[in-house]
């Protein structure tokens, strides 16, 4: 390959990725691994609905590991796969013949077996039902979310199943991959929500004995206590504003560009005075509309910004990046129209034989089949499996 084309192909372009089908931090991964070049094949059961939209430059086969022919067509595949992700519950792949030290890196010693869970795999919850809300509920992170004086809440599903689980599964693949790079061998991943979104939360943590975060939850400088790093409702209802004035001269551009005096209000210092500040805050902010304001704080250090909201956002035809930019082997551009908004849709055994035909070089009705459910079957060597 030349210098020219290895800088223009994606970083983990000729990655192959086996997704057993699951809910979001699984696909999530998945997702990441094929934006950044990963070839990434879904794994669906027969009969499947799917209602999974993380589905931007994946394919599918549909099998059904329970058997026999099934489950040999997955092995056969997996031969030629880097990384499996498996999204079940502990217990699952070992009781269909799947174990990953016992079978899978024993048939491709190469392999990467990305392991999601919702709680540790070795904890006190680990044979447990659970969704987002829990996991982060036991790693201490809940706890943390949610105005003085109220419950905790949570924030949707992003900060347990697809900031502490798909991100953080998507690194340790990357880590595998570094280290298979070395040793030449694949090995066991092994990811968790609890574990992954408490590392998120190592910053308010280790301060909880420091003036920015000792104080009851929503008290503290930046969970909405501190009248400064706030959001504000402006004159147009339902619209908001979001202000992190922390160091002092954004502090004094905000309230230059509110409209107060040096003088006029009192030292932001004393957290007595945080009522005060916020009262005032809030009725200056409800005299002008959002876009008002955003004439007002626009090229300012204020720290000042309107709230946009997902629906503005696709209207004004906001461009959906990715994550981060790399400068020699970019990620593969995200088109408005390929999921970045209106969300993806892969319906079961999407691109099953061109996957099928570049992974290992199989034809349909030579090497393998489709049952009347949709199950692809791979066929002996010598005849044909029935069907």
């Amino acid at each position: 390959m030349s210098a020219s084309s290895s800088q223009s192909s994606p970083p983990l372009a000729g990655v192959r990725v086996v997704e057993l089908a699951g809910l979001a931090p699984g696909p999530f991964a998945g997702l990441l691994l094929a934006d950044y070049g990963a070839s990434v094949l879904r794994i669906d059961r027969p009969k499947a609905v799917s209602t999974d939209q993380l589905t931007r430059r994946k394919t599918s086969v549909t099998l059904n590991l329970r058997d026999p022919a099934s489950h040999r067509a997955l092995l056969s595949i997996l031969a030629k796969a880097d990384v499996l992700i498996d999204p079940y519950r502990p217990g699952v792949l070992e009781r269909l013949g799947l174990s990953p030290s016992g079978v899978l890196l024993k048939h491709n010693p190469r392999l990467i077996v990305a392991r999601m869970t919702g709680f540790r795999r070795d904890g006190k919850y680990k044979d447990m039902a659970g969704h987002d809300i829990n996991y982060i509920a036991v790693s201490g992170v809940l706890s943390m979310l949610g105005r003085s004086g109220e419950a905790p809440y949570a924030p949707g599903n992003i900060l347990g199943d697809f900031a502490g689980g798909g991100a953080i599964c998507f690194q340790g693949i990357l880590l595998a991959l570094l280290a298979r790079s070395h040793t030449g061998r694949g090995q066991v991943v092994e990811a968790n929500m609890v574990d992954g979104s408490a590392y998120l939360a190592a910053m308010p943590r280790l301060n909880r004995h420091t003036p920015l975060w000792n104080q009851p939850r929503g008290q503290n400088m930046l969970d909405g206590g501190s009248p400064f790093y706030d959001t504000y409702e402006t004159k147009d209802p339902g619209k908001y504003f979001a202000v992190g004035a922390l160091e002092p001269q954004f502090y004094t551009a905000l309230l230059k560009g509110l409209g107060f005096g040096p003088k006029e209000l009192p030292s932001r210092d004393d957290r007595t005075n945080w009522p005060v500040l916020r009262a005032a805050f809030g009725q200056r902010f409800r005299e002008k509309t959002r876009a008002e304001w955003e004439a007002i704080f626009d090229g300012t250090d204020a720290c000042a910004t309107p709230v946009l909201e997902q629906s503005e956002l696709e209207e004004n035809g906001y461009e959906q990046r990715s994550a981060v930019h790399l400068t020699e082997t970019p990620a593969l551009p995200i088109a408005a129209d390929d999921g970045a908004w209106s969300g993806g849709g892969l319906a079961p055994g999407t691109g099953e034989q061109e996957t099928l035909q570049a992974w290992l070089g199989w034809e349909e009705g030579r090497h393998y089949g489709v049952r009347s459910d949709g199950a692809l079957v791979q066929l002996a060597a010598d005849s044909k499996a029935k069907l």
